[in-house]
């Protein structure tokens, strides 16, 4: 049969599980990540503008990155629990080529579960946007601040 429906519902339910798990761990690093920097551009001097926004950003970025390789571990560990790669060393890797959309296809999934690839491909996409998204929101905050404390001081 060409279409299986208790195949395919049971991996994209399967698949469900590390998606709601990920989009939880990033809405408590992003509400983190954005509360952090909002709050330390507005404690902090504009007196060293430049250095404080270089800084702010790269403080953001290393834990957006973190927050992305525990997402990516937590795929790995439901790859592993399913027996999803064939070497259950590649459940790493495999999850990272697939929630980063890379997809090189040297380590294919099992047949039983090729549904997750696509599904932590789309995971990881909404993530990295929702990071970008935040990236930017901190951006222009930071930036903003500066004129501000400037015109309060005069």
């Amino acid at each position: 049969m060409f279409y299986n429906p208790d195949y395919f519902h049971g991996q994209v339910v399967v698949g469900l599980i590390p998606s709601l798990a990920n989009i939880a761990v990033h809405a408590i690093v992003m509400a983190l990540v954005s509360w952090t920097a909002h709050r330390t551009s507005l404690a902090t001097s504009a007196a060293h503008g430049p250095i404080r926004i270089a800084a702010t950003m790269m403080a953001a970025v290393a834990v957006l990155m973190l927050a992305h390789i525990i997402e990516i571990a937590l795929w790995a560990a439901t790859y592993m629990v399913l027996a999803v790669a064939p070497d259950p060393v590649d459940t790493f890797y495999l999850a990272f080529v697939n929630y980063t959309t890379l997809g090189y296809g040297d380590v294919l999934p099992t047949r039983r579960w090729r549904l997750l690839g696509p599904m932590a491909a789309m995971n990881g996409v909404l993530l990295f946007g929702w990071s970008t998204a935040v990236i930017y929101d901190l951006l222009r905050t930071v930036t903003q601040v500066i004129p501000m404390k400037s015109r309060e001081s005069s």
